[in-house]
């Protein structure tokens, strides 16, 4: 049977911490096995759960990219790059690694050709490529890997609390991620995102604020 892959992404949005970029392959008459162990989008599974799965999942073959602060802010100043070619390298990179015949991609752009022409244009393996919007729900493999990513991310995030504080979810819309960026953002620059408009904000204010001071 064909060796099969998914593909998804954890800590796109935040404004502190990496990007986890997962690839998990199986050989597709074992796609069974992830059902009966309910796999599916990490998102509808409580922490705990995820955590379990995770221990499952991570003995099948599997590779994970890991894009730091410094990493999504040098493609996004690069007129070349920007978000989703950061994403569809680290998936190239994923699927180079992993060898699969097929590989079920969870697309993050809306314009889903050119995303797959891009990613397509990356790999060095000959690979059948599907990318899809909600991926990780409609295909295993591709759940498996939104489970490892995010746990990956959530751990990388607990073990950076142990060192900086609570610093909340990461994401701008957390109130506790907020105050910690206005707080500590010269504290600790190489967590946070500096080219996210939240991250710049502070900068304009306390920039104004010294200014006014002065």
């Amino acid at each position: 049977m064909a060796l099969i892959c998914g593909i998804d992404e954890a800590g796109r949005g935040p404004a502190i911490g990496p990007m986890i970029i997962c690839g998990f392959a199986i050989d597709e008459k074992d796609v069974d096995k992830l059902v009966a162990l309910g796999v599916t989008d990490s998102k509808l599974l409580s922490p705990k759960r995820r955590e379990e799965l995770y221990e499952e999942l991570i003995k099948y073959s599997h590779h994970v990219v890991t894009s730091s602060p410094a990493d999504i802010d040098s493609a996004l100043l690069d007129p070349a790059l920007n978000l989703n070619w950061l994403e569809a390298i680290s998936t190239a990179n994923a699927i180079n690694v992993l060898k699969p015949t097929r590989a079920f991609v969870d697309c993050p752009s809306n314009n889903i050709k050119a995303y797959s022409d891009y990613l397509k244009a990356l790999l060095n393996v000959k690979c059948e490529l599907i990318c899809e919007h909600g991926a990780d729900l409609t295909y295993p493999v591709a759940g498996a890997a939104s489970i490892i990513a995010k746990v990956t991310r959530d751990r990388a995030i607990e073990e950076l609390k142990l060192k900086v504080g609570d610093l909340g979810s990461g994401y701008p819309s957390d109130p506790k991620t907020k105050l910690f960026l206005e707080q500590n953002f010269d504290k600790h620059p190489e967590i946070f995102r500096k080219t996210w408009k939240c991250y710049k904000n502070v900068i304009t204010k306390k920039t104004q604020k010294s200014l006014g001071e002065f």
